[in-house]
């Protein structure tokens, strides 16, 4: 993928970008797989769209198993997208994936992918998902005492073994992260000191615990604060353990990676990370527990700099001095650019004109704007860009993870966008 990103500092090894310096591509425009935006929009069938680039998912696979020791698996959390063309595509680069939803579980299936390096995590869990999930043979990590006696029973059913683990609400925060997904009170999970106690309802109900799931925070570009975070799960996960009634065989450490997503952001210091999980693989896991399954899940790591969304200019218009551009997308499909979806400040996506009809001379500010009825529709805020006029194609990129499925798509009833894998 070419794509000029505002500044934006990414690693040129993995993801090579021609910069003019300005929000426009240079050339023929920008190219998603080596095929020209206005020729894969005509592909496509027009605009909006989500499109992928394969080729880049599969090189920051690779530079992620470069970095993690031999003895960590490396999952891929579905929910960060979960379009089948991508499932299908990471099912032959990952050792397993992590799920939310029976809906994700059909979907991960599908790809073959052996049910046992399937991890079903998520609060609320119903007893149809949880019937689902103990035919196919998945590891339910189990959320609460309720889910406990939930799955005893569907086993029962069945008459089939369930795998279970437990999900740790850990007793410790992750400093840096976007979103906390541990300490303090949680719908995730269990409270790390009621885990014992819990541990000991799921042997009485028949029920073997794997091991443990516990993901303290996402979105982090610290290396210190993850390899911080990474050593306190070991020492709890290790802590734990002891009340297991036998070897800890299941490990997922969660993941957290971030991604850079404005001129401020600094790219994550991958080597960093992985050298201290493998320190802590060969000092602290394997002498204590060598028959544990170790994983790093990673979903928006993986997936979320390999996508562009791209929208066509409908309409530009002046109103008290400031610049228009009215597309064709919005908030309903790309909702995380809109500053809508996890960010406390909002601050703009890397945002380019990917392709021009025609030439037009000029550099302005413009505010970019969906086309639904509500303010909230916008994805770029007083950004410089090369002038644009109706029928021009603007590119929002980071998009390729909780994009579409993380958005309000049935809002005001604009159809769905499609997606491709290029």
């Amino acid at each position: 993928m070419v794509a000029a990103q505002s500044g934006v500092t990414l690693d040129e090894t993995l993801f090579p970008a021609r910069r003019t310096g300005r929000g426009e591509i240079p050339g023929e425009g920008l190219e998603i797989g080596g095929i020209p935006v206005a020729r894969l929009a005509e592909r496509v069938g027009g605009t909006p769209f989500f499109a992928y680039d394969r080729e880049l998912i599969s090189r920051r696979v690779a530079a992620v198993r470069d970095i993690l020791p031999a003895g960590i698996h490396l999952h891929y959390a579905v929910k960060a997208n979960p379009m089948p063309a991508v499932l299908h595509h990471m099912a032959t680069l990952v050792d397993g994936f992590d799920i939310a939803s029976a809906g994700e579980l059909g979907r991960a299936l599908d790809t073959g992918v052996r049910p046992e390096l399937i991890g079903f995590a998520g609060p609320g869990k119903t007893e149809a998902e949880l019937r689902r999930a103990v035919a196919a043979g998945v590891t339910v990590e189990l959320e609460s005492a309720t889910e406990v006696r939930r799955v005893r029973k569907v086993a029962e059913l069945l008459g089939l073994p369930a795998r279970v683990a437990v999900r740790v609400n850990p007793d410790f925060t992750v400093k840096g992260s976007g979103m906390r997904l541990g300490g303090g009170p949680q719908q995730f999970g269990v409270d790390a000191e009621r885990v014992p106690a819990l541990l000991d309802e799921i042997t009485r109900a028949g029920l073997d615990p794997l091991g443990f799931h516990i993901f303290a925070g996402s979105q982090n570009l610290r290396a210190d604060s993850l390899r911080e975070a990474q050593e306190a799960t070991v020492e709890l996960a290790l802590r734990l353990a002891e009340s297991l009634p036998g070897p800890l065989r299941y490990l997922n450490l969660g993941g957290g990676f971030g991604i850079p997503y404005a001129t401020r952001d600094t790219p994550l210091d991958l080597p960093s990370v992985g050298e201290r999980l493998g320190e802590l693989l060969e000092t602290r896991i394997r002498p204590r527990q060598p028959a544990a399954r170790v994983v790093i899940e990673l979903g928006r790591y993986l997936v979320g700099e390999a996508g562009v969304y791209v929208t066509r200019v409908v309409d530009r218009k002046e109103s008290r001095g400031t610049t228009f551009l009215v597309v064709d997308g919005g908030l309903h499909h790309q909702l995380a650019a809109s500053g809508n979806f996890g960010q406390v400040i909002r601050r703009n996506y890397p945002i380019a004109v990917a392709h021009r009809a025609a030439p037009v001379p000029g550099e302005e500010t413009v505010t970019v704007v969906g086309c639904l009825c509500t303010p909230l529709d916008l994805l770029g805020d007083r950004v410089s860009l090369p002038r644009a006029e109706p029928g021009d194609l603007i590119a929002v990129f980071q998009a390729g993870a909780y994009g579409l499925t993380a958005s309000p798509t049935a809002f005001l009833g604009h159809p769905e966008p499609n997606e491709v894998l290029v």
